[in-house]
């Protein structure tokens, strides 16, 4: 089990969601504590020893775990719901090779189930406790997608950054030219870039934007990376055809003015999807 790298707050409480397999696990220790806040276990083995939880975990089981044991469950499932019944987290793992629930303990302890698993736990606690999980995990996932396409996007820069770069050495770079003079004029095209996009250079930024980290680069937009991705790859053209920087500079601009306006319109009026 990972570290949980995820919380959402539902009715007060706040629930970790972890990565196991590359499935989201949520805390059912969390969860429970809408119900009982100091005996969080007690409540989990409530549910886990009703028959509508047994069915529901052996069907899910079933239908994801090639080694699930079908007699154990049985032996369960005939159990389950009799009066005097108790069935434990470890018991259920332990019994039938179980990989929904997970449980360990430690600082980042707890019991954890599969996304699906965890919404059938919460129509037990409550309804409405049900209704808002799901709807605060699908805002989480909501937002790590829209984080997952701003990065794709930087990362498109960063590939076009070295596109660009590779035909600056080709063509603007004299053989015998040091380290240093090479690596000035890296800066000095990829500042006639921010100039051309953000009208300013990256020292001028750093200068009126001395407590912000990084570069002005990390603060763009997505319509703004779009366009400097754009402009990376023309820029690479004209300089192989030869253009002086300071033409290069004027119809890059215009190119930039162009773009984002067609991109701003374009999200105003019909959002951009991932």
């Amino acid at each position: 089990m990972t570290k949980a790298n995820n919380k959402i707050e539902v009715e007060g409480s706040a629930i970790s969601i972890l990565k196991n397999q590359n499935e989201d696990y949520v805390s059912l220790t969390d969860m429970a504590k809408f119900k009982n806040e100091t005996n969080t276990g007690l409540v989990i083995s409530h549910w886990l020893s009703t028959r509508f939880a047994v069915d529901f975990l052996g069907i899910w089981e079933q239908m994801n775990n090639p080694h699930f044991n079908l007699t154990e469950f049985s032996n369960i499932r005939f159990n389950a719901g009799s009066n005097g019944f108790v069935l434990s987290v470890k018991q259920w793992i332990e019994r039938t090779g179980a990989i929904g629930i997970i449980s360990s303990t430690g600082r980042y302890g707890g019991t954890y189930a599969h996304k699906d698993i965890a919404f059938e736990f919460g129509s037990w606690l409550s309804p409405e406790f049900k209704f808002y999980l799901i709807r605060e995990y699908q805002r989480l996932k909501d937002e790590e997608q829209a984080q997952l396409g701003w990065s794709a996007k930087r990362e498109l820069a960063k590939i076009n950054y070295r596109i660009h770069t590779d035909a600056i050495k080709q063509n603007l770079i004299p053989p015998e030219l040091t380290a240093a003079r090479k690596s000035f004029v890296y800066a000095d095209e990829a500042d006639m870039l921010n100039v051309a996009m953000f009208g300013q250079t990256a020292r001028e930024w750093r200068n009126a934007n001395p407590e912000l980290k990084g570069n002005i680069r990390d603060y763009a937009t997505i319509n703004q990376l779009i366009c400097l991705s754009n402009m990376e790859n023309l820029n690479a053209v004209f300089i192989n055809d030869g253009l002086p920087q300071s033409e290069r500079l004027e119809k890059l601009n215009k190119i930039a003015i162009q773009q984002m306006q067609v991109l701003e319109n374009l999200s105003e009026h019909q959002p951009l999807t991932e």
